[in-house]
Parts: C-alpha cells; structure tokens; sequence
C-alpha cells in the first residue's frame, strides 16, 4: 500500500487540468508546467477511452454543446504513451500525476502509465465493479461525492474499505460553476466522522474563498480546475482558474495552514508586546501643576499616552491621594509620587 500524499499537515492542492487542452499534448504539456509554476503539488487528469465509457447516443452534460460525448472522448483522448510522458512531466516538475479512470479500460492504461493518484469520478461511484479494481491496486484514491447520495457514498465506502489502497472523500457538488449556497463546507465534518478518513473539496465555484474556508475547518485535499485562459474551448475553460489565481490560491493556502499550526497563547501573545502597549496605552498624567501635600481631585488628572505608568483603571486609586512631591502640569504619574489615599472626590 502506498502512503497517502495528504497524510502530513501540509493541504494536497490538486490542478485539475480535465479536458481543458481539448486533445492537444503539447498544450497539456503547457498547462502542467504552468500548474507546476504555482505552487500546486498534483496534476489531475482523466482518462477516457470513449468506445467502453459510452453509447454513441449518449446526451451531453447540460453545460456543453456542440458535438456529441463520443466525438469528443475520440477526438481529446490520449494514448498510453502520452500519459506516460505527462506524469514523468509532472513528477520532472516535483508534481505528482493523479488522474480519473472512466472505464476498466481506462484503469488499465493508467496504471501501465504510472499513474501515482486515482480519483472516482462523481459518475462512477456507483460503479462497483471499477472500485473494486481501483482499491486493489494499492494506490491512494480519492473518492468524489458530487451527485451521491449518503446511501451511494456508504456503499462505496465499504468497497474502499475491504480494499489495498488508502481513501480519502471529497466534498464536491456537481454543478459549473457551483454557487456558494450548493458548496456544501458542513459536509466536510460530517463526512470525516461518517467515514472515518481524511476529506477534502473539489471546489467548483468560481473564486477561491470555499476553498480556503474548507482547509480552516479541516480538509485535507483541495481540487480546482485549472487552465492557461478561460477562452479555450470546452466545457471547463470558463470555470477554472487561470495561473495567477492558482498561485494565490495555494499561498493562502499555505498562509491558512501557518496559522492552523501555530496556535497562540495570549498571555505569552501580550507579553512579547511590551513596546506597543507603552507606545499605543495610557497612563494617568496631571492637568495641572499639584503642589505637595495636596490632595488630587478628579478634575486634577486626565489619562494620556504613553503607558507604562499608572493604567486609566486605576484612576480611582489616584483620585483623593495626596502628592508626595510637586508633579508638575502633564507629567506621567508614578506610584512613589503620591501617599495613601485618604479619600475619593
């Protein structure tokens, strides 16, 4: 069994490149040096061999039109080779190469390609029979909950369970792009204690903020589509982040994940800031010049910058002292200058 990439502390941010290079290899080449470039630490592919996925008369997603589904696993597919050249791309580029099978077949030519990830694709949860073949392989494997049930999602997870490899579950909703009233982060914690194994997001939304609020409240595993312009053709171009907003992605990322693992004491916290409190807090000062022996009335002193000095909260104790020396007009007040209090005015 090979160990899990998202088993540290550190988020495991995956690019996912989807059919976005829409057949071309050297554009796929591209986007996975650009993805690399940002700071992400996998690449995602899928693999589709049409002739066992689907029926020619298959519909398209409501989302894409144009050609029909099988025309256009035939016309992007890439041959083993080609996936074999793009993970050893990716792990040249200190990536590593995940990717979805979306037929037996298509396990078939991932795993002789080096495949290092497996995802189950939102549609192929269901699909007993290819998680069976996917947990025997050993390899880690993200399972997608986007359009499952509980009860679907139950049934998977005891098909990874009886399984080699080590699973994780994202949270994912099946929609492109996703609103952030359909993300569904209370599902995160709620999965993790069904489960009983690490989660993530597969964030379809069209900013990065679900995604940083999902590593806040614990996931493990982040996904987003991603390309090099949302003008390129296909279904996933318009709602993928281009490379500026993938690099700014993974550093809050890593800026979230500092704070998550620095927790803060207060008290220590308060301490180190000596010099700010003297500069920004206040102290108890005169407003006149008090001769000695005389007793301070409220009108005689006032709370000013800096601190270091009698605190405002213990005005009070000021007030109905008597000066032990002359404290002349805007002077900070110190203890050695007053004697007891004798009374409050």
């Amino acid at each position: 069994m090979k160990k899990a990439p998202w088993d540290g502390s550190r988020t495991f941010v995956i690019a996912e490149l989807g059919m976005t290079h829409d057949g071309s290899f050297n554009l796929a080449k591209s986007m996975v040096r650009a993805a690399a470039e940002c700071g992400v630490d996998a690449v995602k592919l899928q693999a589709h061999i049409a002739e066992e996925e689907t029926l020619p008369s298959a519909p398209p997603p409501p989302y894409f039109s144009g050609e029909t589904r099988i025309s256009y696993f035939k016309r992007t597919a890439f041959s083993q080779e080609q996936y074999r050249e793009l993970g050893a791309l990716a792990r040249s580029c200190g990536v590593a190469f995940v990717a979805s099978p979306f037929s037996e077949a298509a396990l078939e030519l991932l795993l002789r390609a080096g495949v290092e990830v497996l995802k189950v694709p939102s549609g192929e949860v269901t699909n007993t029979p290819l998680l069976r073949l996917m947990a025997a392989t050993g390899l880690p494997v993200l399972l997608s909950s986007g359009m499952s049930s509980v009860r679907e999602l139950d049934r998977a997870a005891a098909v990874l369970r009886r399984g080699r490899s080590p699973w994780a579950v994202l949270q994912c909703t099946s929609l492109y792009p996703c609103p952030y009233e359909k993300v569904g982060l209370n599902l995160l914690a709620e999965l993790g204690r069904r489960y009983l194994c690490p989660v993530g997001l597969s964030d379809h939304t069209l900013t990065t903020h679900a995604s940083l609020a999902a590593v806040t409240l614990g996931a493990r595993i982040l996904e987003r589509h991603f390309t090099v312009s949302k003008k390129l053709y296909g279904p996933d171009a318009r709602f993928s982040l281009e490379p500026a907003e993938m690099q700014g992605l993974v550093e809050g990322v890593r800026a979230v994940e500092a704070m998550l693992l620095h927790p803060v004491d207060k008290d220590r916290l308060c301490g180190s800031l000596k010099g700010m409190k003297s500069v920004f807090e206040k102290s108890v000062v005169s407003r006149r010049d008090i001769g000695r022996g005389e007793v301070i009335r409220a009108a005689d002193v006032a709370v000013k910058k800096p601190g270091g000095g009698i605190p405002p909260d213990r005005l009070g104790d000021v007030v109905g002292s008597a000066a032990r020396v002359e404290i002349p007009k805007d002077r900070q007040i110190a203890p050695s200058m007053l004697r007891r209090r004798t009374c409050a005015r």
